[in-house]
């Protein structure tokens, strides 16, 4: 699985003109499923996201606190296209992206293993056209791989 994590002032998402989900000072989080990805990778990759450090401290440290430190909000969004390749020509091939029935599945079961930290967890729509808008924070963005992790 990957996520690309963007701390962010407020972010939200709209599906068909209807706001899906909203939040404030928190994590906007893009979530894709690879071939292969499992619910242990669903585990990993929220275990990271939820413990790190990179809101500032009290002490001047620019990553000294977690979203818990911060009481900050999660919005989760499906996005496949982070399995894009690129490598040949100038379309991009989503052929390492999981299969959509079971994409789904995973996505859905590691927004269950966030609530658990998070009740209010918002998010997108699995497989729609959404609008996503947010003020990135730093900016401050990173990109996960359960591959590396």
């Amino acid at each position: 699985m990957r996520a690309l994590v963007q701390r962010v002032t407020h972010a939200s998402v709209t599906i068909e003109g209807q706001e899906a989900g909203a939040i404030g000072r928190g994590f906007l989080v893009f979530v894709g499923v690879g071939e292969g990805d499992g619910e242990a990778e669903a585990t990993k990759l929220w275990s990271k996201i939820f413990k790190m450090r990179i809101f500032p401290d009290d002490k001047g440290h620019a990553t000294g606190w977690a979203l818990s430190d911060v009481d900050g909000e999660v919005l989760v969004v499906s996005q496949f296209t982070l399995y894009a390749d690129c490598k040949k020509g100038n379309r991009p091939s989503f052929v390492k992206a999981g299969d959509p029935a079971r994409a789904e599945e995973l996505y859905d079961r590691f927004c269950d293993i966030a609530r658990a930290d998070m009740p209010n967890l918002q998010t997108g729509e699995f497989g729609a056209d959404m609008q996503v808008e947010l003020l990135n924070d730093g900016p401050f963005s990173i990109w996960l791989d359960t591959e590396f992790l």
